[in-house]
């Protein structure tokens, strides 16, 4: 990767045109070929930027640049669409080169596959007597995250999310309509079980006789001493 801060004028030509006058900047330069033209604003957004696959090529400048101060021209091309991030270079005033090596990748925790995995372990939370049968119990139409039963034996079919929304609620009901038509599973309740859940999809959930459970991510960690939450 090479970090390069300089004084310069950014313009971008293709789908849409855009221009950044005269400042100082940071430019990215990454391994994959793409540039980001960054500001010390804006978080972490760029101001502007090419995406891989492009082509970076620095150009001598002719004597009306030079007059007003471009010492050279960096032409960024996009390999696909032609599109050109041209980035006139006034001064530069630091420029470094790094090698990172491989990035494992960014480590998610309390995704889906966490919080499944911690319910089956504490399937007592969807109430008192439940047990369970499996997860990712499979349908035609794709895995019920838990299958599990309650104090009764019944089946009840788990949908779980880290924020629940419609399309959630949505996904339980399909399973429900169709594990309802196996006698060997039937009758079969839902419970949508989530970290969050939006209060429409509460709301749907609640008219279609879906059990919402709130999740405690950090309490069934065993990090403080809260509870999971059935309403």
């Amino acid at each position: 990767m090479r970090l390069v801060i300089a004084k310069c004028s950014v313009d971008y030509a293709g789908r849409l045109s855009a221009h950044l006058p005269l400042a100082t900047r940071l430019l990215v330069l990454k391994g994959d070929g793409s540039v980001l033209v960054h500001s010390d604003s804006l978080s972490y957004k760029p101001l502007n930027w090419m995406s891989p696959p492009a082509t970076l090529a620095v150009e001598e400048v002719d004597e009306d640049l030079a007059a007003v101060g471009v010492a050279e021209v960096w032409r960024v091309t996009h390999a696909k669409t032609a599109d050109m991030l041209v980035i006139s270079i006034h001064e530069i005033l630091h420029d470094s080169s790094h090698e990172l090596g491989v990035d494992p990748g960014l480590q998610k925790s309390g995704v889906e596959d966490d919080l499944q995995r911690l319910l089956a372990e504490q399937i007592e939370l969807l109430g008192e007597g439940h047990t369970l049968v499996r997860r990712e119990y499979m349908t035609a139409i794709g895995p019920v995250d838990i299958l599990a039963r309650d104090a009764a034996g019944r089946s009840v079919a788990v949908e779980i999310k880290r924020r629940g929304d419609i399309d959630g609620v949505e996904q339980l009901t399909r399973y429900l309509e169709l594990m309802n038509r196996d006698p060997l599973l039937a009758p079969v309740t839902g419970v949508f079980a989530a970290r969050e859940i939006k209060p429409q999809a509460r709301t749907l959930a609640e008219d279609r006789g879906i059990r919402c459970l709130l999740l405690d991510y950090d309490a069934m960690r065993g990090v403080d001493t809260g509870h999971a939450r059935l309403f």
